[in-house]
């Protein structure tokens, strides 16, 4: 009997053991989507770099935390010189990069971009997987789950949204914009116009749909660039007049985390507050 526990107690440890090697400790993550999922949900000390873009305020909603991981810049050989055990990409961060260290025997783990609600739900879980922190990633969901059920709780709006980014860019149907436009309470124009995926969005048919609220990113860019001329367009101006004009920074968008439903609540409190 004696011989039998200990064989059992044996097992255990070594199960145990081989669980715990699985955990990565040194991990890289080379897209500001993954960088920030990561810093939510990593233990102290587990992700040693981020990529630059996480500390940018443009792009990067955490940037003040990526101050504290080893930047990389998305190349081969320095993510190598760091010897991870896990390195985490996006499916759009550079190929020849992610096959490269593929190559040399790394373990590289790859996120596509959020969609919907149930993308970052499902990524958040996913991170919580590969990084050993579930509990850390369930109370993630769960935070979302209860904004989520926050905003559904208040009447919807009849007002409508146009998004309209630089280079005259909006968010039509299947994007995650048109999810948080849709438990914000709002109607997306973009969609209603038959647009899908990220589209371009004319001028003349911005003016012509006349939305009751227009989302701009004005002022993402730090210097003056041809992307946002849009913005200083005569009618433009004249449409977005008085209290119709949304500038909700990309960053808020871009990538899919519980700081993502910020933009529902910026746009619901713009319904609430335009005329």
């Amino acid at each position: 009997m004696k011989q039998i526990m200990a064989i059992l107690m044996i097992s255990v440890l070594n199960a145990s053991a081989a669980l715990a090697a699985e955990v990565p400790h040194r991990v890289v993550s080379m897209n500001v989507c993954t960088d920030q999922l990561a810093m939510l949900i990593a233990g102290a000390g587990q992700l040693y770099s981020v990529s630059y873009l996480a500390g940018d305020r443009n792009a990067s909603v955490l940037a003040d935390q990526a101050g504290g991981y080893v930047v990389n810049h998305g190349l081969a050989e320095e993510v190598f010189l760091m010897q991870p055990d896990l390195i985490i990409a996006g499916t759009f961060t550079t190929r020849t990069t992610v096959e490269l260290l593929r190559r040399l025997g790394f373990r590289v783990e790859e996120f596509a971009p959020a969609n919907s609600l149930d993308d970052i739900r499902e990524h958040i879980a996913r991170m919580g997987e590969l990084l050993g922190r579930q509990e850390k990633a369930a109370e993630l969901v769960k935070r979302i789950d209860n904004d989520l059920a926050t905003l559904r709780a208040q009447p919807p709006s009849s007002k409508s949204v146009a998004t309209y980014y630089a280079n005259s860019y909006t968010s039509g149907s299947g994007t995650l914009v048109d999810a948080l436009i849709g438990v914000s309470g709002l109607e997306n124009v973009a969609a209603r116009l038959g647009l899908t995926g990220t589209s371009k969005l004319p001028l003349e048919l911005l003016l012509l749909a006349n939305p009751d609220l227009i989302v701009s990113s004005e002022g993402d860019y730090a210097a003056p660039a041809l992307a946002e001329e849009g913005y200083v367009h005569p009618a433009f101006k004249a449409v977005t007049a008085g209290s119709k004009a949304v500038n909700i920074s990309t960053k808020y968008t871009i990538c899919g985390a519980p700081f993502t439903l910020e933009a529902a609540h910026m746009l619901r409190d713009a319904a609430g507050a335009a005329k």
